[in-house]
């Protein structure tokens, strides 16, 4: 549907069953997200809170939870923008069959930004919007659903512009409220390329914040386009409609559409510190210096809707975005990197820790014995690409070995691989490189390691489904759970310190090291086996959230030989919660009372919770 604000959307989704309307006022401290967060896991409506405790401003959330709304809201556009991305990474096609893509190249251009005289808007203060917080230990109110807005110094105009979703905390710490907000990305990102030249040059940054306007505008700023195509052209084409933009008096561009325009300047190398926040790992990312936002102006549409999103453990609404995104660009990766097939960021991982990808392993197919070669070129593009980059562990396959293999089946892809690895030669590590920077399992913020596990081949053991007769484990260690054939988790006690693990290495190395364990080749040392094993969602964000590869991946019988290293027998993660990891989540428990209240009889959730 062509949307002409986000009120029109949330029109048409409560006509059609998609939207619930609550009417008592409710806290924007915890309330508001908790609600949210129940919601998401029902798979119930988008949720619109028209009272928010200390707001005029009513506010929606919950918009994206489920794949099917997602697609309702574009069902007129959706076919239409997947074959436009399509075409953009294989451009032939339209040579090739003129008359099949005439009308794509005719969504994209119609899809140009256009630029209006100026809307009507009026003006507030940060301290008027909905000021929510999501978890207890958050360092105040964020807007988790932004579109931020900045343009190239070289190359000025909305074409060469960036727009991306970067969480900004509105108050809390030490910014000077309304003045002052703090503006969080990653290295990676569009806007941290504008920065950059804005200061070699000494000259302040522009930012333009908008929040809420057409449901394709934030779809558009988490979208990973390729090169050359727009976020605002992608935003009219995937909403049917033009992004329509203008200047303000100073300069600074404003989405005619938004519901609401946080303007304002970041002044070159001027920090302050941002956070903590509970974010999409599971885990809070904690106070660092962040560039500090000085605010210039607050707009809003008249009867505007505050858009809002909550994070934290996966899944969650943002995994809906993903595969949304998924959806529309599944082609496209597979094109840009020769003889990948297909790749998935595990969304119950965390997304940016592990990878699944399967690739072709066409080299010298002459030699009897097949061994990755060419999926370790592939693994090697897909960790210079893009979010691709953040990846720490990349478990690749060769497509050769089973065409019907999906990177969407954890079970399946683990069983795959580990059928078929050599761990003397199937390991390839990346130390002291760059990792996520909501990631604390490294060495430091944005610093970590990476390993790549390829497997190609035949099959070279069966995995055990139980342990054999006679197995056992060293004190201190005695518990222990299979998590699926071929992996087990081991309990390391809690008075087991950081410092000690090499001497528990030593402990188990004596003890495992003279048995046959072919058919166990993985082993996760944990705080909770039970938990750890209970499922693969919890095995693999246990496993992968909480361990550097460099640091905390070891083998019985290891070795290393002309600087690789390799074990001949099972290799061992140490995905136990260290000191300086971030904490976990938690929900407040008094909020969740309230929460249940709302979905007793009568209660605003009623039905829904």
């Amino acid at each position: 549907m062509g949307y002409s604000s986000l009120q029109a959307c949330l029109t048409d989704l409560e006509k059609h069953g998609h939207l619930i309307r609550i009417k008592e006022e409710v806290d924007p401290y915890l309330q508001m997200a908790a609600i949210h967060l129940r919601v998401f896991e029902h798979c119930g409506p988008a949720v619109l809170f028209e009272n928010v405790k200390g707001s005029k401003f009513p506010a929606v959330s919950n918009l994206f939870g489920t794949m099917d709304r997602s697609k309702f809201i574009f069902r007129d556009s959706l076919d239409k923008v997947k074959t436009l991305v399509e075409l953009k990474s294989d451009p032939l096609k339209a040579i090739k069959h003129p008359l099949k893509y005439a009308n794509v190249a005719f969504t994209a251009l119609s899809a140009l930004p256009m630029k209006v005289s100026r809307g009507d808007f009026s003006k507030c203060s940060i301290s008027d919007l909905p000021q929510i917080v999501n978890w207890p230990n958050d360092g105040g109110p964020f807007i988790t659903m932004p579109q931020v807005y900045t343009e190239d110094s070289d190359k000025p105009g909305i074409m060469n512009a960036n727009l991306g979703m970067y969480r900004i905390q509105m108050a809390g710490n030490d910014y000077i409220l309304n003045n002052e907000i703090g503006l969080h990305y990653q290295l990676h990102r569009g806007i941290g390329v504008h920065q950059t030249k804005a200061n070699a040059k000494g000259q302040p940054l522009r930012v333009s914040i908008f929040v809420g306007g057409p449901p394709s505008h934030p779809v558009a700023a988490v979208m990973p386009l390729p090169e050359g195509l727009s976020e605002m052209t992608f935003a009219g084409a995937l909403g049917n409609r033009r992004f329509r933009y203008f200047y303000d008096d100073e300069g600074f561009c404003i989405s005619a559409d938004a519901d609401f325009v946080i303007t304002g300047i970041v002044e070159p190398h001027e920090n302050k510190p941002e956070g903590p926040f509970g974010d999409h790992l599971g885990y809070y990312s904690l106070k660092h210096p962040f560039p500090l936002l000085k605010v210039h102006n607050v707009y809003h549409r008249e009867n505007a809707v505050w858009s809002f999103t909550v994070v934290g453990r996966p899944p969650q609404e943002d995994t809906s975005f993903g595969a949304l995104i998924h959806e529309i660009t599944g082609s496209a990766l597979s094109q840009e990197i020769p003889g990948l097939h297909a790749v998935n960021a595990v969304d119950a991982a965390g997304v940016h820790p592990l990878l699944f990808a399967i690739g072709s392993e066409r080299y010298t197919p002459y030699i009897k014995e097949r061994k990755p070669q060419e999926i370790l070129t592939i693994a090697n593009h897909i960790l210079g690409t893009n979010q691709l980059s953040l990846a720490k562990y990349l478990f690749i396959a060769a497509q050769e070995d089973d065409p019907t293999l999906k990177t969407n089946d954890i079970g399946a892809f683990f069983k795959h691989i580990l059928q078929r690895i050599d761990l003397t030669r199937d390991l390839h590590f990346y130390t002291r490189t760059t990792i996520d920077t909501l990631d604390y399992s490294g060495s430091g913020l944005n610093s970590g390691s990476k390993v790549v596990v390829a497997a190609a081949g035949d099959i070279k053991r069966e995995l055990w489904n139980e342990m054999p007769a006679g197995f056992s484990l060293p004190k201190p260690f005695i518990a222990y759970k299979m998590v699926m054939p071929g992996i087990m988790a081991v309990e390391v006690p809690k008075n087991i310190r950081t410092s000690d693990m090499p001497l528990m290495m030593e402990i188990l190395q004596e003890h495992l090291g003279e048995m046959n364990l072919d058919g166990l080749p993985l082993i996760v040392l944990c705080d909770d086996a039970a938990f750890a094993a209970q499922n693969l969602n919890n095995f693999v964000w246990v496993t992968f959230t909480r361990s550097n590869p460099s640091h905390d991946i070891y083998g019985i019988n290891e070795f290393t030989e002309n600087k690789h290293w390799g074990c001949n027998g099972p290799l061992i993660i140490d995905a136990r919660i260290k000191p300086h990891h971030a904490p976990v989540l938690e929900r407040d428990p008094e909020v969740e009372k309230l929460v249940d209240k709302m979905g007793e009889k009568g209660g605003a959730l009623y039905g829904v919770i």
